[in-house]
């Protein structure tokens, strides 16, 4: 009997543009398709690593240069902390997640990478290893890796599903918020990348104290309407007074089609993460359709669409997070 174990992990929306750092979305596209990274695990003589996908060209040459490679190596260290046996791996990773989208890239490639070596060895010895708990910590070590500061955004709903709130609290780190089963979010990825880190050196070191007060109205705003589903004063508030003015520069036409798509009835439009992707709200299936097809025509960049890189989902939340495939996917 095959030992593999292979984990979906879905695409998310950070910061949800009300909710810098502290607010995530998972979500996935409503035709069925798989909008994330797929890693597989199974036994092997030695430790190695395959990435195949359409965006595996993207990533590092070198093995060690890749995140899974490296979130492998924290993996190994923590089961020899714990004094659990170690065995050598194949590790595959289907990087269908476009690198620096906005989308939570890195965060799909670490928390399916570390999901599916947890459930690798569960399956192997009967019995728990890690807990959701210690495995969260771990995937925020690693995104603190790549992006430079400590943030759980994009990992938490990407593993834990649905939307998340970042608590101030080490050990519980977030809670789920309850969402809107009505509404769908437009992703646009135009086809160009902006690293999380190039879009976080963009963004000031102080902030006035007006833009705090605002920030805080608007963050505690939003999360009291998701409580009592008021659906209309949730988006009425989602404003970005954080990132957006600055970032907004960085994304092509970004302007243009928010000024567009709100005129039109769209319930919010922001810059999920750190873009370039953008994301769009309605409660209304044909409309969203409507916006899809507009933002396929003016937001995808000609060149990234021509080639197959830019891409439109119309998507709804994803409440289950990561999860473990069938074998024979």
């Amino acid at each position: 009997m095959s030992d593999k174990v292979s984990v979906f992990a879905p695409a998310s929306i950070g910061n949800v543009s009300v909710g810098f750092d502290v607010l995530g979305l998972a979500v996935k596209p409503i035709e069925g398709v798989l909008l994330g990274d797929i890693v597989s695990v199974e036994s092997a003589p030695c430790n190695e690593l395959t990435v195949i996908g359409n965006f595996a060209n993207k990533l590092p040459a070198k093995k060690e240069d890749n995140i899974v490679w490296q979130c492998l190596a924290l993996f190994n260290e923590k089961l020899k902390t714990s004094r659990h046996a170690v065995t050598a791996v194949k590790l595959i990773l289907d990087k269908k997640m476009p690198v620096g989208s906005g989308l939570g890239s890195s965060a799909c490639s670490v928390v399916a990478t570390l999901h599916a070596l947890n459930a690798f060895y569960e399956k192997r010895v009967q019995q728990p290893i890690f807990s959701d708990e210690t495995l969260l910590k771990m995937m925020g070590q690693m995104e603190a890796s790549i992006s430079g500061s400590l943030h759980y955004d994009n990992v938490a709903p990407c593993f834990l599903g649905g939307l998340q709130l970042m608590v101030s609290d080490e050990n519980i780190i977030t809670r789920r918020l309850p969402d809107f089963d009505d509404c769908y979010f437009i992703m646009a990825y135009p086809g160009i990348e902006v690293s999380t880190k190039a879009a976080r050196e963009v963004l000031p070191t102080h902030y006035s104290r007006a833009d705090l007060i605002q920030y805080g109205q608007n963050l505690a705003t939003f999360v009291d309407a998701c409580y009592r589903q008021d659906k209309q004063q949730a988006f009425a508030v989602l404003t970005d007074v954080v990132a957006e003015p600055y970032r907004k520069q960085l994304l092509p036409n970004y302007l243009q089609s928010k000024r567009y798509l709100m005129a039109q009835g769209a319930l919010a439009v922001g810059i999920s993460g750190s873009g370039p992707t953008l994301f769009c709200v309605s409660d209304n299936k044909a409309q969203a359709e409507q916006f899809a097809q507009w933002l396929s025509e003016n937001y995808l960049q000609k060149a990234a669409d021509e080639a197959g890189e830019g891409f439109v989902h119309i998507c709804q939340v994803e409440r289950q997070g990561s999860s473990i495939l069938n074998e024979d996917k």
